[in-house]
């Protein structure tokens, strides 16, 4: 499981006294575990893979968005602090799809799903969605799919 693997590197990087390292695992720690209450009061189980890639691409998301604002405000230090987090967050997802691939594997949902407008989207990003979790940024996606669908 990805959670085990996200522990042992904590632990590693614990032995190695990689701070960084350490401190980026247990944010993740501790947002798969909060994630876990969430689903535990809705009455889900607890996370699986599926989800906890899920959760890596949305503290990936948030850490670029704090890129672009820190770069913007001048804080060239905050920056690099968001840019390692990203790197290390990143290498527990899958390789992610080049632009080509991406465009290729939207060409092939379309097709396979008979979509002919937008009005058949949301089949299209369903199908990717099952296929192709953690490898493909669903926003980025979207666009793909939205021009070729005009």
């Amino acid at each position: 499981m990805l959670r085990d693997d996200i522990n042992a590197a904590l632990k590693e990087a614990m032995k190695a006294h990689d701070a960084a390292k350490v401190s980026t695992l247990r944010l993740v720690n501790a947002a798969l575990k909060n994630a876990d209450i969430e689903a535990r009061g809705q009455g889900k189980a607890a996370l699986v893979d599926e989800d906890v890639l899920g959760l890596l691409q949305k503290m990936i998301k948030q850490r670029q968005e704090s890129v672009e604002l820190y770069e913007k405000g001048g804080r060239a230090e905050l920056a690099a602090q968001e840019r390692a987090e990203i790197a290390v967050i990143s290498a527990y997802l899958p390789k992610q799809l080049s632009p080509e691939e991406a465009e290729a594997a939207v060409k092939a949902a379309i097709a396979e799903t008979g979509a002919s407008g937008m009005k058949d989207m949301g089949k299209v990003i369903a199908l990717l969605r099952e296929r192709h979790a953690g490898q493909l940024d669903m926003g980025k996606a979207s666009g793909i799919v939205k021009g070729l669908l005009k």
